[in-house]
């Protein structure tokens, strides 16, 4: 699985102009989830994003995560964070898990989020057409990707 976090003010989620998902300061994490994908990769994908320190403490470091200080998570699934742009100009897609496997996950992501936790946890509606609005905060943005982990010593 795939997140790409960015720590936020404010995040929301409309779908046909109705708001289905917002949180104030925070995480919005745009998740993406594979063929090889497992409840175990997104189990841990959730741990790494509550335990994440990049919230500023009183001396400016970033030594803060959102448990530490009662941030959201604004959980978007994005199947795009799949893209392959090596080869022309269209990209191409089929490394994004199908619907049927990575519905369950991005819900197995959500689940976990809150049994670690995290104190707002609000979501986007899988599959469908989202506009999400993002006041970043720093910026600071963060790719976590579960592969790279295994791949880890």
């Amino acid at each position: 699985m795939r997140a790409v976090l960015q720590r936020v003010t404010s995040g929301r989620v409309l779908v046909a102009g109705e708001v289905v998902g917002a949180i104030g300061q925070g995480f919005v994490a745009l998740v993406g989830v594979t063929h090889s994908d497992t409840a175990a990769e997104a189990d841990k994908l959730a741990h790494k994003t509550a335990h994440l320190r990049v919230f500023s403490d009183a001396s400016g470091k970033m030594t803060l995560s959102p448990l530490d200080i009662g941030a959201g998570v604004l959980v978007v699934s994005q199947f795009t964070l799949y893209a392959d742009t090596r080869r022309g100009r269209r990209p191409d897609f089929t490394q994004s898990a199908p619907p049927e496997l990575a519905a369950p996950l991005i819900d197995r992501y959500i689940s976990a989020l809150r049994a670690a936790g995290v104190a707002h946890v609000a979501a986007g509606v899988f599959g469908a057409m989202m506009h999400v609005d993002i006041q970043n905060d720093g910026p600071v943005t963060i790719l976590l990707d579960t592969a790279d982990w295994a791949a880890s010593p």
